[in-house]
């Protein structure tokens, strides 16, 4: 029972008793470790490459460049997406290593002043990018069981959140919403948006703010074994890998120890289920 002194502060502050109230229901929840959201990563676990970038990159690179110099840019259609795609290597170095974002808008402008076009608008750049990520979209494809296991997932009751490493927001959430899957989650966070990548424990707390849980109440669900599982595991979040993506390894070879290693998104629902009793 609480004193009453802390009562009269209670109802001088409605916030401090909802606040109350949640960190009691918290407490109950502790012991029985419930799940009850599951954060996705994109690339990689929901949707894989069609065929090697490299000569993808180069399409949208010309794309780019075509556009912009429709626009009346005075820039080399051979030489322009060369430099533009080696200033993205550079960028893509560095944010593996501070796991900071930067997005390939900053990029392009800083090419694109450093030739004498340092005012163009942000509506030619956003443009000229939209061109880049029509030819990058294609070569994404949905996995055959990520709807089926969204949609059972969300049956049982799950909160459902996508975070993504990505350089652009608006690539992320056309992607989203071009393989409908977009509705099933309560927030689709991009590095880009928030400037954190995985797995910096920052863009994990930004995603278990948009439902007020616990870190214990949520699980990752990703590829990589360094980004989603490590970064997720290093704020309490439970790891869960999906291999198939990642080649032929043996659980004394991973360099990370997931809670959990699938073959595929189909036997994720099962999976939850052992956790929750776990």
């Amino acid at each position: 029972m609480l004193p009453l002194y802390r009562i009269g502060r209670l109802l001088q502050n409605p916030a401090e008793i909802e606040h109350k109230a949640y960190a009691d229901f918290n407490d109950v929840n502790m012991a029985r470790n419930f799940i009850r959201a599951v954060i996705f990563d994109l690339g990689g676990t929901l949707m894989y490459e069609r065929e090697s970038w490299h000569s993808v990159n180069s399409k949208a690179d010309e794309a780019l460049t075509r556009y912009l110099i429709g626009q009346g840019l005075e820039i080399n259609l051979s030489t322009f997406p060369l430099e533009f795609r080696r200033r993205l290597d550079e960028y893509f170095k560095q944010r593996e290593k501070d796991f900071l974002e930067t997005t390939y808008s900053s990029v392009l402008r800083d090419v694109l002043t450093s030739k004498g076009y340092g005012n163009l608008s942000e509506k030619i750049l956003r443009t000229a990018l939209d061109h880049l990520f029509a030819v990058t979209q294609t070569n994404w494809v949905l996995e055959d069981d990520a709807l089926p296991t969204l949609k059972k997932l969300e049956e049982s009751g799950y909160r459902l959140g996508l975070i993504s490493n990505a350089g652009d927001d608006k690539d992320v959430q056309q992607l989203a919403r071009g393989f409908r899957i977009a509705n099933y989650f309560d927030f689709i966070l991009s590095s880009a948006a928030c400037s954190y990548r995985k797995p910096h424990p920052r863009i994990f707390e930004l995603a278990l703010a948009n439902w007020y849980l616990l870190p214990s109440e949520a699980v990752m669900v990703g590829d990589n074994l360094l980004a989603d599982i490590r970064g997720a595991k290093s704020v309490g979040i439970y790891g869960i890998w999906i291999s198939r993506r990642a080649g032929q390894r043996t659980n004394e070879e991973l360099p990370i120890q997931p809670d959990a290693s699938l073959a595929t998104l189909s036997e994720l629902p099962a999976t939850l289920d052992l956790l929750q009793v776990k």
